[in-house]
Parts: C-alpha cells; sequence; structure tokens
C-alpha cells in the first residue's frame, strides 16, 4: 500500500482513514515511558519536525519555517495533518443505536447512512467526559475520540458495555489499532484533494458526511467533518 504524507488537528476540511503501514515503534522519553510512533513518523523527520511527547505519541510540534507560516499557509491553502494519535472506535451490533445514545447526548438514530455529528461523551449524571465525531457507517457506528482521553473514553464506554451486554443487549465495541486518521484543511483542501480522488464528487458532499474511495491507490474513508479552528 502506498503511503499517504501529511502531518496533526481538524477543522473544516476533509479527514482521511488509511490503513497503517508501518509497525508501531517504541522510543523513551526523560521519563522512561515508550511513545508510540505513527506510520509518518519517518517523513516528519525528514521535513525537519520537532518531535515531542503527544498523548503516547513522538509528535511534531513544528517544523523549520515556524508556527506562524505553517498557520498562514493552511488558513489560505491546505495543510495537511497527522492526528493518528486520536481514538477511532467502531460500534458493533443491533443494539449500537441503543447503547450508543445511553453514552452520548446526539440522536444518533437520525443518523442517515454516512452522515454524522458532533456530540459529548457523558457520564450517570450528564456530565461530560469528552467530545466525539459519531458517524452513521451504515452496519456500524464510528466515533472519533480525543488522543489525550482515548484510554479514560474506552474504560468508561468498555464498563457500560458489560452492563449493556448482562442486559441482554447485542452491542460491541473496538478500538481500531491498525488505522491511520489524517486532517486536510483549509479552503482548498477539496481541490487539492480531489486531484487524489477521483471517486469521490467533493462539490456534493455534504458537511458532516462520509465517503468510501481511493486515495492515492489506497482505500480509505472520507469525511468532511471537523469542529475546530
Amino acid at each position: 500500500m502506498r503511503r499517504v504524507l501529511g502531518l496533526s488537528g481538524c477543522v473544516r476540511g476533509v479527514c482521511a482513514r488509511v490503513s497503517k503501514v508501518e509497525s508501531v515503534v517504541g522510543v523513551r522519553t526523560l521519563c522512561t515511558e515508550p511513545l508510540l510512533r505513527t506510520a509518518l513518523y519517518d517523513k516528519h523527520l525528514e521535513l525537519g519536525g520537532k518531535m515531542v511527547p503527544f498523548a503516547g505519541y513522538s509528535m511534531p510540534v513544528q517544523y523549520p519555517d515556524g508556527i506562524k507560516d505553517s498557520h498562514l499557509w493552511t488558513r489560505a491553502s491546505a495543510g495537511l495533518f497527522d492526528v493518528s494519535h486520536m481514538g477511532q472506535v467502531r460500534v458493533y451490533g443491533k443494539d449500537r443505536v441503543k447503547f450508543l445514545e445511553g453514552l452520548v447526548v446526539a440522536d444518533v438514530a437520525a443518523f442517515e447512512p454516512m452522515h454524522g455529528g458532533l456530540s459529548v461523551i457523558t457520564n450517570e449524571r450528564g456530565g461530560i467526559i469528552d467530545d466525539t465525531i459519531i458517524t452513521n457507517l451504515g452496519d456500524t457506528l464510528g466515533m472519533v475520540i480525543n488522543g489525550a482521553c482515548k484510554h479514560k473514553d474506552m474504560a468508561h464506554m468498555m464498563e457500560r458495555l458489560e452492563i449493556a451486554k448482562k442486559n441482554g443487549m447485542d452491542v460491541d465495541l473496538e478500538l481500531l489499532e491498525n488505522v491511520e486518521l489524517l486532517a486536510l484543511q483549509g479552503p482548498k483542501a477539496m481541490d487539492v484533494l480531489a486531484k487524489l480522488v477521483a471517486d469521490i464528487d467533493f462539490v456534493k458532499m455534504p458537511f458532516m458526511t462520509a465517503q468510501k474511495g481511493t486515495l492515492a491507490g489506497a482505500e480509505c474513508l472520507v469525511t468532511r467533518c471537523g469542529y475546530t479552528g
């Protein structure tokens, strides 16, 4: 599989999820904790990225052109961000919608296939644990959760899953470990991606929808989403 190159963040651009092309390798920090590496780690180094620990990964905090120039370039054109440290979750089973609606405030049942929305994961008292983007992928539900919170989020959801299964619900959860997440953002994001993905008409792709496509030879899920910036 060919590599898709990039760099970290997510606004109203286009996110592409592609299969991981390298194994996860640990490095040592000052606190001797092993850091994970995304598939683009070597490319970050090649581009002069300053690597720092973030959410358990070695991630680039800036490049030689500086944060300001990178920011202005993305605002004027398009920037590619490596957000593979974030959590990607799949919810399976015939009771997946009922189960997830017990965890988030979104009307998940109202999401048409390949449509989604922003929501929050809550505790039993309604307090917010984390924010998330949910997409109805047809036979499954997809979630993207924050990298720094994904293990806490998963612990909470797995606890609720155990209760749901004891109550007879047909549902299961999976934290995907073998896929990468890239975010292409900026006013020219659609034009850039259209040159690489011939089987999706981005002009007709509404905000908060998803489509499967082929990106530079790699099968991927492309979503037009985001909420920062």
